[in-house]
């Protein structure tokens, strides 16, 4: 019995501090957990939409048929398209979200690309992605400063992403932007 008077006493005498620190330091542990997780999945989405850039960019440069004339080598905006919804897919992002931005890129507003010499000028359009779009430049300077010209393709798009706290309500919102390129090889 005197281990149960001694183990009253114990109790007893506790003034509640462990619990009044444990009502502090919880919050700031569960707000650092949500924070870890958000940068976490943002992070993530940022590095897939570059990929999907990235990827559609080699798709667009490379040609498809070596023994092609007239432009016909390189791939249809569809492929493109099918390439950026690929990686994008396979991460769960929805493509409906996916955005061109108000500018194409290497372009001014309002300007035609700036287009190497062969085998045709440069050109961008916007192509679907599932409902969304991206900027596609076929064919255009990369780099204007360099002598010779290096031609290329450039994939530009996009993606928001919104702080949730348990689908209850959004604490805000952030667009990325995802641009890659990918050179042509002679």
């Amino acid at each position: 019995m005197s281990t149960l008077k001694q183990l009253v006493r114990r109790l007893g005498s506790a003034d509640g501090a462990e619990i009044a620190e444990a009502a502090l330091v919880l919050p700031l542990v569960f707000a650092l957990l949500l924070g870890i997780i958000w940068f976490g999945r943002a992070f993530n989405i940022y590095s897939t939409i570059q990929q999907a850039a990235q990827q559609g960019a080699i798709a667009a440069a490379r040609e498809q048929c070596a023994t092609c004339t007239n432009g016909d080598a390189f791939p249809t905006p569809a492929t493109v398209s099918s390439k950026v919804s690929a990686v994008m897919s396979a991460d769960s992002l929805d493509l409906s979200q996916v955005t061109a931005p108000a500018n194409p890129p290497n372009c001014g507003p309002g300007q035609a690309c700036a287009g190497c010499a062969s085998p045709a000028a440069g050109s961008c359009a916007k192509v679907a992605v599932g409902t969304g779009s991206v900027y596609v430049c076929e064919n255009v300077q990369l780099n204007p400063a360099a002598t010779p010209a290096q031609c290329g393709s450039v994939v530009s798009f996009q993606y928001p992403f919104s702080f949730n706290l348990l689908s209850l309500t959004s604490l805000g919102s952030v667009t990325m932007s995802a641009q890659a390129q990918s050179r042509m090889e002679n």
